[in-house]
C-alpha cells in the first residue's frame, strides 16, 4: 500500500485514523487475574515487540529493554514476592505471603520493563528515558489489544527490592518500570469512563497565563 506524501492526509483517505482511533479506545486495562491461556505465540509476540520498537528514542539510546518470564521462573518470582513482602512487615502472614507468591502464576505472558538511566548521552535524562519506555509499552499494550489479547501493568514495593534486582540482573542505573501481562480475557469490567481533552488541555495565552480549553 501507497500513500501520498502527506501522513495525515493519507491516514484519512484511508479509513487508517478510524482504525486507529478504535483500536487506541478499545483498549481496557484487565487485571492480570483475568488473563488465562492461550497468550500471544511467538509471530505475535515478535509483532508486540517490533511496536515496541516504533516508540520515540531521543538520541537512540534504546533505554528500555524488557525480560520475558517464563512458566519455568515463575516460581524464581514468586519467592521474590514473598521475601520482599516479608521485608516490608515482618509480621506478614502466611496466607499473605502466598497471595504475593500467587501473583508471579497470572497471566500466560508475563514481562519485566526494565529503563536504563545511564546508558548513552547523560544529557537525556531519566524522566525522557522513562517517557520513551512508557511509549514502547503502550505500542505493545496496543498490538496485544489488534490481536485480540487483554492486558495490564502491574507495579508495586518489589519491584524496588533487592531480591528482584537480583534475580533480574538489573546494573546500576537501571530500574524496574513495571510489569506488563498479556493473555486471553477470561473476564472484563464494563469499559470505564474517559476523560475529554478539556479535563486535561489548557492553552497558554500570550501574557502567560493558562488558560482552560484547546
Amino acid at each position: 500500500m501507497s500513500f501520498p506524501a502527506e501522513p495525515a492526509q493519507a491516514l484519512a483517505d484511508h479509513g487508517l485514523a478510524a482504525m486507529a482511533a478504535a483500536l487506541m479506545q478499545s483498549r481496557q486495562t484487565i487485571l492480570p487475574k483475568r488473563l488465562t491461556a492461550p497468550g500471544p505465540d511467538a509471530a505475535q509476540l515478535e509483532l508486540m515487540l517490533n511496536a515496541a520498537a516504533s516508540a520515540p528514542d531521543h538520541g537512540q539510546l534504546l533505554p528500555w529493554r524488557f525480560v520475558i518470564v517464563p512458566q519455568a521462573a515463575r516460581a524464581a518470582l514468586a519467592e521474590v514476592f514473598g521475601a520482599a513482602l516479608v521485608e516490608r512487615d515482618a509480621a506478614a502472614t502466611p496466607g499473605q505471603v502466598a497471595q504475593a507468591q500467587e501473583k508471579a502464576h497470572r497471566s500466560p505472558l508475563l514481562m519485566l520493563v526494565v529503563v536504563d538511566g545511564l546508558c548513552g548521552d547523560a544529557e537525556i535524562d531519566l524522566a525522557e528515558r522513562t517517557i520513551s519506555a512508557g511509549c514502547a509499552v503502550q505500542n505493545m499494550l496496543l498490538m496485544a489489544t489488534a490481536l485480540g489479547y487483554g492486558s495490564a501493568l502491574t507495579s508495586g514495593k518489589a519491584l524496588k527490592s533487592a531480591g528482584l534486582r537480583t534475580l533480574f540482573s538489573l546494573m546500576p542505573g537501571e530500574h524496574a518500570l513495571c510489569f506488563v501481562s498479556v493473555g486471553t480475557v477470561q473476564s472484563r469490567k464494563k469499559a470505564r469512563l474517559r476523560p475529554v481533552p478539556a479535563d486535561f488541555v489548557s492553552r497558554l495565552s500570550p501574557d502567560g497565563n493558562a488558560v482552560a480549553g484547546f
